[in-house]
């Protein structure tokens, strides 16, 4: 729900050999994000992805209404950007094109 619902990307089936393994995938334009499954998994809170968001303000508005925690970062001039989490733990960045 999270990546489709609130980040807008569109779930996209594996190939079957790769499904077995669990995990879904998803994409928007050019982007895809592979999500896995593992048995000890700890979430990723310093190495993360950074997505660059050609409508950033509706994107942020939208996650901020689902209840996503939203954390502003202004430490690179010039450039709008922040923090959230998936439902996982995972950080991901979000730049303003």
């Amino acid at each position: 729900m999270f990546y489709r619902n609130l980040l807008g990307m569109r779930e996209v089936p594996k190939p079957a050999e790769l499904a077995k393994r669990g995990g879904c995938w998803f994409e928007c334009g050019p982007v895809r994000i592979h999500l896995g499954v593992e048995a000890d998994f700890r979430a990723s809170q310093k190495a993360h992805p950074a997505l660059r968001c050609f409508d950033y303000d509706r994107l942020v508005s939208r996650l901020r209404a689902g209840g996503v925690e939203v954390t502003d970062d202004a430490s690179i001039p010039g450039v709008r950007r922040c923090h959230i989490a998936d439902p996982f733990g995972n950080r991901i960045e979000l730049i303003s094109e």
